[in-house]
């Protein structure tokens, strides 16, 4: 079986790229409640504003938006609560290493599901300038003109 059939993207930060240098990321399970799998499963999460902190060894995403359940009823939970994000203690203990040097952080990349179960795609990144920004917005101006030329040199 591929690799698209297995998972089904919910949610994806494209600001990120655009924002940071991702320069690795980890795969990570979220603990969530049934009313809140449910609710992932129908599409309504939300991580554009999401962030990621390391506390006492554990990891947790803050900002994460998961609308409540319709049919959820006293089990629904704040859509803005803290979750905790699983991961092994080597992984923790070497995102902590590479956060404490400067200019580092975690941001969430994608949210999405993998046989059955709710996953969190983390990077640890590092903050673009100004210049960064706009020289990755020139190159992919650039490509997409490639690109443009290309197929319009084959209608021909």
């Amino acid at each position: 079986m591929n690799k698209t059939s297995e998972q089904k993207l919910i949610a994806n930060n494209k600001k990120a790229y655009h924002d940071f240098f991702i320069e690795a990321t980890y795969e990570a399970g979220i603990a969530l409640f049934g009313t809140e799998v449910k609710s992932v499963r129908m599409g309504k999460c939300s991580i554009k504003e999401a962030y990621v902190q390391i506390r006492n060894k554990e990891v947790f995403i803050s900002g994460m938006n998961i609308s409540p359940y319709e049919k959820g009823n006293i089990f629904n939970k704040d859509p803005l609560r803290e979750r905790k994000l699983l991961l092994h203690d080597y992984e923790i203990n070497k995102l902590e290493a590479e956060v404490s040097r400067k200019g580092y952080t975690i941001v969430p990349l994608t949210v999405y599901l993998k046989k059955g179960l709710v996953k969190c795609s983390i990077g640890l990144a590092r903050g673009k300038k100004l210049y960064d920004k706009r020289e990755s917005i020139a190159k992919k101006d650039a490509m997409r003109e490639a690109q443009r030329d290309f197929k319009d040199s084959n209608k021909y």
